[in-house]
């Protein structure tokens, strides 16, 4: 014999399921954010080594010029080492 719910039963349940979709989806939401942060990061990190690279290079290129040293970048001076 099927019993019937109250109407009070009936909005706990409905008010329980719907509580649990939306922190699905928020939840959801949170792991595209970091999903998205995530490659962000490691655009950053391509970045930075990119940099790194270019400074590496520069680095040689002026020591071919002006040997070992040290350079001044507030008045643009090169120092060479003693």
């Amino acid at each position: 014999m099927n019993k019937k719910l109250t109407q009070e039963e009936i909005d706990n349940l409905n008010n329980l399921k719907k509580s649990y979709a939306e922190l699905t989806s928020m939840v959801g939401n949170i792991e595209i954010q970091i999903m998205t942060l995530n490659l962000q990061k490691d655009q950053l990190k391509n970045n930075l080594f990119q940099i790194q690279q270019e400074e590496i290079k520069l680095g040689k290129e002026l020591e071919e010029k002006y040997g070992n040293g040290s350079i001044s970048l507030e008045n643009g001076e090169f120092i060479p080492n003693k």
